[in-house]
């Protein structure tokens, strides 16, 4: 449901239409009956992070702690940052 309200009345209410947003309601302010903003609730992007929902995709080579080869190393120590 939209909720249509004039720019003086979301100044005075606003504590109120706030509430109305976070409980799902769109607010339209409105002057001269022109919409001029829209108050909505914005989205939660982020997915709460399932424990084990990944389980059998990632691995590591037995190898995965073992020291680097001595080519790579070097690569490393012989690098530059500029």
């Amino acid at each position: 449901m939209t909720i249509t309200v004039n720019a003086a009345e979301a100044t005075t209410k606003f504590a109120e239409l706030l509430s109305q947003v976070l409980l799902g309601e769109e607010v339209v302010i409105a002057e001269q009956g022109i919409p001029l903003a829209r108050l909505v609730p914005i989205a939660n992007t982020s997915s709460p992070r399932i424990p084990g929902l990944d389980k059998g995709k990632v691995f590591m080579t037995p190898d995965f702690n073992e020291p680097l080869p001595e080519e790579i190393l070097s690569d490393f120590e012989n690098s530059h940052i500029v």
